[in-house]
């Protein structure tokens, strides 16, 4: 294993010019076709046979074709952002960056393959590789699942790796969470309130459905504090309101929109319940109407136990006293985000683990989603290492 970081060290020219076409070259969704193109392109590069599965993404495996298979991942799609970080790549595609460091994991698993590729012999069973499109939206590890990335071979446990950057982490420390759920679910809400518009002189003849809006705001924060258990992680986020067009007219309408996350899905089920009954009963109490849907996201991302504990065991081993605990390095126990590699994470045992890309004390002051935040080249030979270490640890833990 420790070789293996070695021969990583060797790649970390190549990783970082391919991670700067990544990122010059952002695609959103689940339309990653040159993303795509360019991974195939690279694999059958390293003698891999990859194909493409559900549309952009792209699969090959490694190593002995009988024994249990371990399905390693990176994403590759970008965000709808702007880019503002100084860097001499930045994106070439105005209106989208990879502001969520998924050029990263895409190089680092690209890394890893050629790796598990020189070191196939001493391969315990099958690696399947998959690239992935669609995280962002929440919507593309469900896809591959409907693809049928989970069979031929049949997959018995995944991991993940996901970098971070804004957190006064040293660069290239991995962070480990514990067994458990460590990734919060993720559904989006809109709740639309039907007044009766009029003139702003004359209130009286309009229902005003800003008024309404207001209420129920209030209302759901209360519930969020007054109904649930202080013990219980939720979090609800109304992000948008939409309502009125000119400065003296009331209008119709008011559009609610915003976020919940949990980690419980008696928890998750309820909120959704009793937002749509505050909803309902303020607008009645107002004399409008209001109508609250759900759009699911992730569901919550299950930490097992059989894939976290044989996986760290090995990169302590390599990588030593920079593997970290993810409460030490983060400060808290559990991912308020969500992660839409879940959805594999509830079909097969799976793991996510963390590479620190960029020590807030060190300059890296933006975090993930911003548009000037920046990842560290330095950490991609490390990234690529430790995916491999994973796959092969795994692998030898449980052939």
């Amino acid at each position: 294993m420790e070789e293996i970081l070695e021969q990583a060290n060797k790649l970390q020219n190549e990783l970082t010019e391919i991670r700067h076409h990544i990122h010059r070259h952002p695609e959103l969704g689940l339309e990653t076709v040159k993303t795509a193109d360019f991974v195939i392109e690279k694999l059958k590069d390293m003698g891999y046979e990859p194909k493409r599965i559900g549309g952009n993404g792209v699969i090959a495996t490694v190593g002995k074709q009988t024994g249990k298979c371990f399905l390693i991942r990176g994403d590759m799609d970008a965000l709808p952002i702007e880019e503002q970080a100084d860097v001499d790549y930045k994106s070439e595609v105005p209106g989208r960056m990879h502001a969520c460091g998924h050029d990263m994991h895409t190089t680092m698993l690209l890394g890893a393959a050629k790796l598990l590729k020189e070191n196939e012999e001493q391969i315990n069973g099958i690696v399947k590789l998959l690239f992935q499109p669609g995280e962002e939206i929440m919507n593309g590890a469900k896809s591959m699942i409907e693809a049928g990335v989970l069979e031929n071979p049949k997959v018995d446990g995944a991991f993940m790796f996901h970098v971070v950057s804004g957190f006064p982490v040293p660069t290239g420390n991995i962070i480990c969470p514990e067994p458990g759920n460590r990734a919060s679910s993720n559904d989006a809400f809109e709740i639309h309130i039907q007044g009766k518009g009029g003139h702003g002189a004359m209130p009286e003849k309009s229902v005003d459905p800003i008024n309404v809006a207001v209420k129920v705001y209030e209302a759901i924060q209360a519930m969020q504090c007054r109904e649930l258990p202080s013990s219980q992680d939720v979090t609800i986020s109304l992000c948008q309101i939409e309502a009125g067009s000119a400065f003296n007219i009331i209008p119709d309408t008011a559009i609610m929109r915003g976020t919940l996350r949990t980690f419980d899905e008696s928890t998750r089920n309820y909120v959704l319940k009793r937002m749509a009954e505050l909803a309902d009963g303020i607008a009645t109490l107002y004399h409008a109407s209001a109508t609250a849907n759900s759009t699911e996201g992730s569901p919550t991302f299950h930490v097992d136990g059989s894939v976290v504990i044989p996986v760290r065991k090995a990169l302590e081993k390599v990588f030593g006293d920079t593997v970290v605990d993810f409460e030490q390095a983060i400060g808290v126990k559990s991912m308020p985000g969500s992660e839409d590699f879940a959805y594999i994470a509830q079909k097969v045992p799976g793991a996510f683990f963390f590479i620190s890309s960029g020590n807030s004390e060190d300059g890296y002051k933006y975090s993930m989603h911003h548009p000037k935040v920046r990842c560290s080249d330095e950490i991609l030979y490390r990234g690529a290492a430790a995916y491999a270490i994973a796959a092969m640890a795994w692998l030898d833990h449980n052939n």
